[in-house]
């Protein structure tokens, strides 16, 4: 009787999730007006994308999320979506030119076309969808007017409109500048929906659409606070971020403007985004901290959903303000003071940081590491002020956190420049030189040899170590010698000061294994001997190393050595035996 119980459970589990598909139309009026209906009942779009809380996504107002693309946990996803009353804008990621995709290229695209209907039927009964969305800024950051890529659109469109016809179909460009309005206009006939990404320009998104000629609904599909590439930048070149507090009221005011008051034809929007996200800088597009604390942009959206704020309103800062010049001398003490209270009057803790820049700050939306942690800079703190010693040569950032005691915060920053040589910065150990998720100081550039014949592969899924990912590492000339250092500062080899001060090190670790067995690569730590001008203070090497098809951790003994300057954590070299060799290093770390 248990048994069959639990087999009547599942059946019904199973039927609630695959059976009931929900029927979504899209309709326009008599003045030509649009709007969704979902199972027969008007539906505005009010959400968000990013992998933050559905719980809390749905507690605060919200009715729907988006995906870029469709993986191993879509169908988790969609049952977690379901169960909060969440519907889901399934998105399928296309390729992107600039990430070697080749519209010209046949298999490519009859490969693309099976996966997307592959997805579509696998999910289009599922109670969840919302609609399908073909592709996200495939058409490249300039004018967007490559002819295959929409003509391969429009083909998808079609066949995704035969296979599912419940579920309206958009796909998404960044922005609507260049040809993107007239070819989704008119080359994507079977494309229903508008979907922009859009940040700096999304008061004006409507009344610009209207003057390029478009006339399909649109949905904002992603928006948030002016992008890096829209936004006032230092003498030096770093864009300037806002307050958390400054964000929220463009959130609120932009959408408002931008969507809100055009109700005839944006059918809702997604914030951007719904969790955190290394983009620039370590906050620029969160709606929430790293470590899960919300920040004001919640609230406005909550409000905005609801029509009521959170009972826990986010910390406000009012100022946060750099001492004097934000250009310094490396050693040069200087303050910045903070203005933050809490709504409620709750009690205060603020967090100083400093980290390393990034290195790009436009990315296309691609994943960055998040830049690495400095210890000893902050010589004091308290709420109100910090008191900080300029670090050696470089562009920094300092970040303050406010947070409450009830989940929620404030984050503001500031970038600095300095110049002159000090003692090299010293970082907190352990720390990873390639590890999944950790802030890397330093920069794999250093290729050597045969530098043509060299692949690296830093996301590879091929059995690592720890974690989602390990680097694999091909070499594929069938004679001489290549290598990869890792540097800083990015592709300097002992002419620039930089380096980090590692003292107190005991060893370096790193675990490799070959791919067939066999392979023998030597690795080391420092390359730049005393004949530059700023070199390693110790270089050690485990020379020709035989690597086994299984992982093994390996061990450079460090005790006793003067780790003042380290420009070159890690490096490998192998010389070609003949054919090519391929090997994988994981959890590469200074202990």
């Amino acid at each position: 009787m248990k048994k069959l119980l639990i087999l009547l459970s599942f059946f019904a589990l199973s039927s609630t999730v695959v059976a009931q598909s929900i029927q979504v139309q899209l309709t326009q009026n008599s003045d030509g007006g649009w709007q969704l209906l979902r199972n027969g009942e008007p539906y505005f779009i009010q959400g968000a994308g990013g992998g933050g809380s559905l719980e809390l996504l749905a507690q605060y107002g919200g009715n729907t999320i988006r995906t870029w693309g469709i993986g191993d946990d879509t169908e988790e996803l969609l049952d977690e979506a379901h169960s909060y009353g969440l519907a889901v804008i399934l998105g399928h990621w296309l390729g992107h030119e600039r990430h070697g995709f080749d519209y010209d290229d046949e298999e490519m695209l009859k490969d693309q076309r099976e996966q997307v209907r592959r997805d579509v039927l696998r999910f289009k009964d599922h109670p969840a969808v919302l609609m399908w969305a073909l592709g996200n800024e495939m058409e490249g950051f300039d004018d967007g007017g490559n002819p295959k890529i929409w003509n391969h659109v429009q083909e998808l469109a079609a066949m995704v409109k035969e296979l599912d016809p419940d579920h309206p179909i958009m796909t998404v460009t960044a922005e609507i500048g260049g040809a993107r309005v007239q070819a989704v206009n008119k080359i994507t006939t079977d494309v229903d929906i508008h979907g922009v990404n859009t940040y700096g320009g999304l008061p004006s998104m409507i009344d610009r659409y209207k003057a390029t000629g478009g006339t399909k609904p649109i949905i904002i599909t992603e928006f948030g606070p002016p992008g890096t590439w829209e936004t006032g930048t230092t003498s030096f070149g770093a864009p300037i971020e806002l307050t958390s507090t400054q964000k929220a009221m463009v959130y609120r005011e932009a959408y408002q403007q931008g969507c809100l008051d055009h109700p005839d034809l944006c059918l809702g929007g997604l914030a951007f985004t719904w969790g955190s996200k290394m983009e620039a800088t370590a906050t620029w597009f969160g709606m929430f901290l790293p470590s899960g604390e919300k920040l004001a942009a919640v609230d406005a959206m909550a409000q905005i959903w609801s029509g009521h704020p959170p009972e826990n309103l986010s910390p406000v800062i009012e100022s946060f303000e750099l001492q004097g010049t934000n250009q310094l001398e490396a050693g040069d003490l200087f303050e910045i003071q903070l203005n933050a209270y809490d709504p409620e009057g709750k009690e205060l803790r603020v967090e100083w940081i400093v980290r390393g820049e990034a290195t790009e700050y436009f990315t296309g939306g691609d994943v960055q590491q998040t830049p690495f942690e400095l210890d000893g800079i902050i010589i004091e703190s308290n709420n109100e002020s910090a008191t900080l010693k300029a670090p050696t040569e470089g562009v920094y950032r300092i970040y303050a956190k406010v947070f409450d005691p009830d989940g929620a915060a404030a984050v503001a920053n500031i970038p600095v420049k300095t110049t002159g040589k000090t003692n090299p910065v010293q970082l907190a150990l352990p720390l990873a030189v390639y590890a999944d998720d950790a802030p890397q100081p330093w920069f794999n550039s250093g290729w050597m040899g045969n530098t043509e014949k060299i692949e690296m592969n830093l996301n590879s899924t091929t059995d690592p170590h720890s974690g989602k990912h390990s680097l694999e590492v091909k070499y594929l000339g069938f004679d001489g010698w290549a290598g990869v250092a890792w540097q800083h500062p990015l592709n300097d080899w002992g002419q620039l000061p930089g380096g980090f001060n590692l003292n107190g090190a005991e060893k370096l670790t790193f675990w490799a294994r070959g791919k067939k067995g066999g392979e023998k690569v030597s690795f080391g730590i420092g390359i730049l001997a005393d004949d530059v001008p700023y070199n390693d203070t110790v270089m050690k090497e485990l020379s020709e190393v035989k690597l086994s098809e299984e992982w093994k951790q390996y061990s450079i003994n460090l005790k006793g050595e003067d780790l003042s300057q380290i420009k070159t954590p890690f490096w490998w070299r192998l010389a070609s035996p003949g054919l090519p060799v391929t090997f994988y290093l994981d959890d590469i770390q200074f202990e």
